[in-house]
């Protein structure tokens, strides 16, 4: 086992941060920083590995559940609360980033923010962004919980929240557990539904973003919507 210790100091990770940047780091690197300590016969760097080869990448890592997550060595209760802050951190950081924004002028912090919330979940979520006529967020919603289908996701209950919110517009997004991204016959059939419901109260359907793994697939690029 090489201690970080005994690295040249420019490749140690928190000196290369330091010096070059978060974007410089290895995802080993930047998970060392925030274990900050390794384990008997492991620096915090070869723990690091460990981890992500255990999880299959920091993906799995970040959506481990609490069970999960604190079984793995050098991991535990602290680790797993300091993780859900860091996250939540960047989830309240996204959403700033995009509330008051027109989100066409800033699609990938809009993507990244969709991507925080939804990426990981074991189960389907359907979500929606209200946007005023400015295209700006006034909302973020997670409306329907479940296998997404003709069956649970209801047009009213996304009408009546549209007019609560007084929206001029609306981005959808839901998750696809599995990973895969590509629309489903189900996905196509729920938003022209939808689509056409909320024409009908002059609120237009400006995207539709499918969550897996990568970046997602977004209707209005595929010219779906």
């Amino acid at each position: 086992m090489t201690k970080i210790t005994d690295m040249p100091e420019d490749e140690r990770p928190r000196e290369k941060l330091l010096k070059r940047g978060a974007n410089a780091l290895t995802d080993a690197e930047l998970l060392a920083i925030f274990l900050r300590t390794g384990i008997a016969g492991k620096s915090a760097i070869d723990l690091a590995r460990d981890l992500i080869a255990t999880f299959g990448g920091l993906s799995g890592l970040l959506a481990a559940s609490q069970n999960e997550f604190c079984k793995a060595k050098g991991l535990g209760d602290a680790k797993y609360v300091q993780l859900q802050a860091v996250m939540e951190i960047n989830r309240r950081y996204l959403r700033e980033e995009i509330t008051g924004r027109d989100v066409l002028t800033s699609p990938d912090a809009t993507r990244d923010y969709l991507k925080l919330r939804l990426r990981g979940l074991a189960h389907e979520v359907f979500a929606c962004l209200f946007l005023d006529n400015r295209h700006r967020v006034i909302e973020y919603q997670e409306l329907f919980r479940g296998t997404i289908d003709g069956a649970s996701v209801h047009t009213r209950e996304v009408v009546k929240e549209a007019i609560r919110w007084n929206a001029a517009a609306v981005i959808f997004a839901h998750n696809h557990p599995s990973g895969v991204a590509e629309p489903s016959q189900a996905d196509l059939h729920i938003t022209k539904r939808l689509q056409e419901a909320l024409q009908l109260v002059e609120v237009r359907v400006l995207d539709h973003i499918i969550v897996g793994a990568g970046d997602g697939t977004s209707f209005a690029e595929r010219g779906l919507i």
